[in-house]
């Protein structure tokens, strides 16, 4: 469904002059900024462990193949990292990257002006050479700090189903236009 929507060009592949007609993939169309700051076109949706967009897209707008709109309305070009790990993909994830997933990765602090629920990173070259750590910091380790980078990017806008159709429609008419 997504890529049927893309023009057609003429191309070269190896400048022998065998011409043949491909499906013009290069092509990109951005939401405007203007349009995904109104709220009223959104919902929130927290991905649940093992959802596909696929999964996502039949249950919140009745078909599957919707599944480019959760990608592109959330600026996720890469399924395989800026999507939600399985328990399976995460446990194997934590696995690969640390020797110790419980050992500490970092320490934070609350903000002290301005917003106070900002957490600021003071890593571990900022503890003393004694272990002491200040007052006030927490402790993140490898596998919390991981889960908190999940949790973030678990959150994720779907276009109100109200919306979908003209969505679809204005994405068509975008694409097509082959001006480059």
């Amino acid at each position: 469904m997504y890529f049927n929507k893309f023009p057609a060009i003429i191309y070269d592949s190896v400048g022998a002059g065998e011409y043949k007609v491909v499906t013009h993939l290069l092509k990109r169309v951005a939401i405007h900024s203007k349009s995904s700051s109104v709220a009223a076109l959104f919902d929130t949706y927290d991905v649940r462990n093992g959802e596909t967009p696929e999964m996502i897209s039949h249950k919140y707008y009745g078909d599957a193949e919707y599944h480019w709109i959760i990608l592109m309305l959330n600026n996720i070009t890469d399924r395989y990292h800026q999507w939600p790990m399985n328990t399976r993909q995460f446990l194997s994830h934590l696995a690969e990257r640390y020797d110790n997933m419980d050992a500490t990765h970092h320490y934070e602090i609350n903000q002290t002006s301005g917003n106070t629920d900002v957490k600021i990173n003071i890593g571990i070259s900022n503890i003393d050479v004694n272990g002491d750590t200040i007052s006030d910091a927490t402790l993140i380790t490898n596998r919390e700090y991981e889960e908190l980078k999940q949790d973030e990017i678990r959150k994720i806008r779907l276009l109100d189903p109200e919306y979908l159709e003209k969505f679809v429609d204005d994405f068509t008419k975008l694409i097509s236009n082959t001006k480059d």
